[in-house]
């Protein structure tokens, strides 16, 4: 979202109507904008769409949606539903409308938000109509626009309050054909599981076991219940709380690392039964915090059959190092082998300060 980003928006602009004024729009986002994240400069430029489009707010989307299909980047289109978002509250069904119609080019669900906020019954009542769209775009909007917890957008008071209050958008959208779709329903599935898990067990638990788009949407709206081990969650995907296997094996090498090197951690684990099992195999990290604390988090690592007596060696890699959501400290770092909701071996290792 830099210069050729703004230049790319100022031409569609003018190929788009000649009343839009490419002068004050690339002179007002211009300023400013290199000290800004990127959701800032999408909410920057959508401030300096205003003074470049008509005053009137119908001629100002009439240009806006001529301009969409022109731009050559997501976040560009991103920014000019943005606009809708800032300066179309006052003209809410015309906008809906819009963001309906532009979602295509760059996701509106960001932009959706404030209408959400002004009147959730409201927008969710639209939504839930674009749940019957020939569009994907728009079906997906109609799901991941009323997220709970989405990533890098505003939260909703009502959303906050309730994070159900879109389940017969869910409901609408829960055989979707579309990959594209079913990601956001999974999504919004898993968010409201961190606040209500009861009701999202209870909910996924009614519907239908025959459906494979159905079948891929629960399994991929469990994934938080899952890692957590909870055992509704497991039967809901056809695996037991626990398994009959042995763990012959498990290690992490080395036995210390500083920052920035690579853990190796294998685990061989026999089979105890005569029957195949299924296996949700995890590990979970207790990373050293200050005070002699410790957090943990739980890695996916594989979902397999286990055939009977039969013996599975597994290997998988990180590298340590500091992410913007993660520090790491120096320390004992415990490491659990989970298998199918259960710790069955630990082993470790530590995190070496540069000096040592």
């Amino acid at each position: 979202m830099g210069p050729q980003a703004l230049t790319t928006i100022a031409d569609a602009g003018i190929a788009a109507s000649p009343r839009f004024d490419r002068t004050a729009f690339l002179a007002a986002a211009t300023d400013g904008l290199d000290a800004l994240s990127i959701m800032e400069r999408v909410r920057h430029i959508a401030g300096a769409l205003y003074p470049a489009l008509p005053a009137d707010y119908a001629a100002a989307l009439d240009v806006i949606r001529a301009m969409a299909p022109q731009l050559t980047h997501g976040f560009q289109a991103v920014a000019v539903t943005e606009y809708v978002a800032r300066y179309g509250q006052h003209d809410f069904d015309r906008s809906m409308d819009a963001l309906a119609s532009l979602t295509r080019f760059g996701t509106a669900e960001f932009a959706i938000r404030p209408y959400l906020a002004q009147d959730a019954d409201r927008a969710l009542a639209t939504m839930a109509r674009w749940t019957a769209s020939d569009d994907e775009h728009v079906r997906r909007l109609a799901s991941e626009g009323g997220r709970p917890r989405l990533p890098w957008a505003t939260r909703v008071p009502a959303l906050k309050a309730d994070p159900t209050r879109a389940a017969h958008i869910l409901e609408a959208l829960k055989a979707d054909p579309s990959l594209y779709v079913r990601k956001s329903v999974a999504n919004h599935l898993n968010d409201i599981a961190k606040d209500r898990p009861d009701w999202l067990l209870d909910r996924l638990a009614d519907w239908p076991n025959d459906s494979p788009p159905t079948v891929w949407i629960i399994r991929h709206a469990l994934r938080t219940l899952i890692k957590q081990g909870e055992p509704r969650a497991l039967a809901l995907i056809g695996v037991g709380h626990g398994a009959a296997v042995t763990v012959r094996k498990f290690a992490v090498e080395p036995s210390a690392v500083r920052l920035g090197e690579r853990i190796a951690i294998t685990a061989e684990i026999a089979s105890d039964s005569t029957e195949n099992q299924p296996l949700v195999v995890d590990y979970r990290v207790h990373y050293a915090r200050a005070g002699g604390k410790s957090a943990a988090k739980v890695f996916k690592w594989k979902t397999f059959d286990l055939a009977g007596g039969d013996t599975v060696a597994l290997r998988i890699s990180q590298v340590i190092r500091d992410f913007s959501t993660r520090r790491h400290h120096p320390g004992r770092h415990d490491v659990e082998l989970v298998v199918n909701g259960q710790t069955m071996a630990t082993s470790g290792f530590a995190l070496l300060t540069n000096g040592e």
